[in-house]
């Protein structure tokens, strides 16, 4: 029989320390990078840690199956976000699985029932009168940008306000009023309620009264808020009604601003449609253009007509999403059309942002509410507890079952398993930050079974070894014949194992696809422990006395094994040569 060519495999396997060394070094790194960010732990699941997890399913109107895409699934997902974070709950997630279904999770200690309505409610966006703005942090200041200009072009403004101008030029020119640009709250206030009745009902003395107390009270509303904190944020003026003023907070390059807002003058179901552009006519970078319906055309044309004849901040329209600013840009002319650009210092991120956000006003989808899961903090405590007794018995078994019928081989197979499990471990905790990777309760199950799946490896290439000894051959000779064809099976098993991992993550939804993923990572990371630990180790061992010369408790034992005598080589007894006639 041949002998195993010599070649760059030959020479590789001469020097199995780099394995090693390489497999060593790359556990090193991934611990420390563990330890350095902070999360030594997987983070857990809902079933495990305890909380509330929702599901929800998007549901088009009638006509508007295309509704249902990635874009307005991610604009859906991002509004869902902010809501959770309104309740102040720092660690909820929010995500999407599969291409209609929405999960969230929101860990223990918060109100379930709240979080319900809060996820499955309609988003609201106003477009409202900025009546008064300034910084939450530091000297007051009427408005964190300077004057508007009066030009209605579609140039972008050089300050941090965004600047809002018609598709087309208009004539008409804005002309200062009595309004100041540092009026205070109550005298904007005051103003607006003064500007707010029909003329042809003028209010009687109990409704003005009645205003004058509104007035007064969401004066000290304003006087009050602090939109630097993080619980205010979200939760400023988040109940006030389309037609009353109100308060919110928003973000201007930065900074927080609390703002005094007007009763809502265009609703955001009056946006037909709006998407992020570059303009390269003007060079002006980044802006989100409008479209609105007929009716959001008019409305918009009348606000915004009102709006420039005023310095700012009354010259500005907060663009309101659930109670908090998104945006306030300026305008400085009636903006007739039905389209509106908005400009100003964007980022291609921020105005993508901000035009998903005004769409969202007019995306035809509900969402309807699959299921609500409530696991207590005490039973997910059971379950992650059950869990890992079930892992500690399946690994006991294991090596129980290695040390009987493999003897000395388990201390290659068993030290394996727990580099398996320590590169598991540590890439789960690493996941948990990086791509928000839970580990559940399925997960728990997926590492479980991979305990088999690893094991499985180890025995199919021990066996061929053991083949390879009965045939006569000794130790180091039958390791390097061995390989070639227990990797090819190993490959196989496990690409057969990650495929089905990889379709049993793309085609199911929630908690399943923890086991999914779970089963797929660690299928992976069995082929790198075959390659770059248990096949150099036993290159290595194989060259020791005890297990070259089988001893008994090696598990290679040739008479165990009913070996066949060595093989030699033997030289062919010559045929007898026949005599040529002459």
């Amino acid at each position: 029989m041949a002998a195993p060519k010599r070649g760059r495999s030959a020479s590789a396997q001469s020097k199995p320390g780099r394995s090693l060394a390489l497999i060593l070094i790359a556990i090193v790194a991934l611990t420390g990078g563990m330890f350095a960010s902070g999360h030594d732990t997987p983070r857990l699941g809902i079933d495990l840690a305890g909380g509330t997890s929702i599901t929800l399913r998007a549901v088009p109107e009638k006509g508007q199956e295309s509704a249902i895409n990635k874009t307005n699934m991610d604009t859906a997902v991002d509004i869902m976000n902010r809501r959770v974070n309104g309740l102040g709950v720092s660690e909820a997630e929010v995500q999407t699985q599969g291409s209609r279904n929405i999960i969230v999770n929101i860990p223990k200690g918060t109100n379930s029932e709240e979080a319900r309505q809060q996820v499955g409610t309609t988003a609201k966006l106003y477009f409202r009168p900025v009546l008064a703005t300034e910084a939450s942090a530091g000297a007051a200041t009427a408005s964190p940008s300077p004057s508007a200009s009066s030009s209605a072009s579609g140039s972008s403004s050089s300050s941090a306000k965004p600047k809002a101008t018609g598709s087309s030029s208009s004539s008409a020119t804005p002309t200062a009023t009595a309004t100041s640009q540092g009026r205070a709250a109550s005298d904007a206030l005051k103003a607006d309620a003064s500007s707010s009745p029909s003329p042809s009902a003028p209010p009687s003395a109990n409704s003005s009264s009645a205003a004058s107390a509104a007035a007064t009270k969401l004066e000290a509303q304003y006087t009050a808020l602090d939109c630097s904190k993080k619980a205010v944020q979200n939760t400023a003026g988040k109940d006030a009604t389309a037609k009353e003023a109100t308060v919110a907070c928003g973000k201007v390059s930065g900074v927080w601003y609390k703002y005094l807002l007007g009763p809502a003058a265009v609703d955001g179901t009056d946006v037909k449609k709006a998407q992020a552009v570059y303009n390269t006519q003007t060079a002006a970078g980044w802006q989100v253009t409008m479209d609105f319906t007929g009716k959001g055309s008019d409305k918009f044309a009348s606000i915004t007509g009102e709006l420039a004849k005023n310095t700012q901040p009354q010259n500005e329209f907060g663009i309101v999403l659930d109670g908090q600013v998104v945006s306030s840009p300026y305008v400085s002319s009636s903006i007739t059309g039905g389209n509106a650009e908005i400009s100003g210092s964007f980022t291609q991120e921020e105005a993508q942002s901000l035009a998903n956000m005004l769409s969202y006003g007019a995306l035809p989808l509900t969402f309807k509410e699959d299921s609500v899961t409530t696991v207590t903090a005490a039973l997910g405590g059971e379950q992650l507890h059950a869990g890992l007794i079930a892992g500690a018995i399946g690994l006991a078994l294991v090596v129980i079952y290695l040390l009987i019928f493999y003897r000395g081989l388990s201390v290659i197979a068993i030290p394996s398993l727990l580099v398996s499990a320590i590169l598991t471990y540590v890439i789960m905790a690493l996941l948990g930050p990086g791509i928000g990777f839970a580990l559940n309760l399925p997960a728990v199950c997926g590492a479980i079974v991979a305990i088999g799946i690893t094991a499985d490896s180890f025995i199919v290439f021990f066996e061929r070894i053991r083949d390879e000894i009965r045939e006569g051959r000794s130790l180091r000779p039958a390791v390097e014949r061995a390989w070639p064809r227990a990797r090819r099976t190993i490959l196989v098993s496990d690409f057969v194992s990650f495929l089905a991992a990889a379709v049993l993550f793309i085609v199911t939804v929630g908690k399943v696809q923890g086991f999914a993923f779970t089963l797929g990572l660690t299928t992976v990371l069995d082929v790198v422990v075959v390659f770059l630990f248990t096949k150099p180790l036993m290159t290595i061992l194989a060259r020791r006395k005890f297990f070259a010369n089988g001893h008994k408790y090696s598990g290679l034992d040739p008479k165990a094994l009913g070996a066949k005598p060595p093989l030699r080589r033997t030289r062919r007894p010559s045929a007898p040569v026949d005599p040529k006639e002459a």
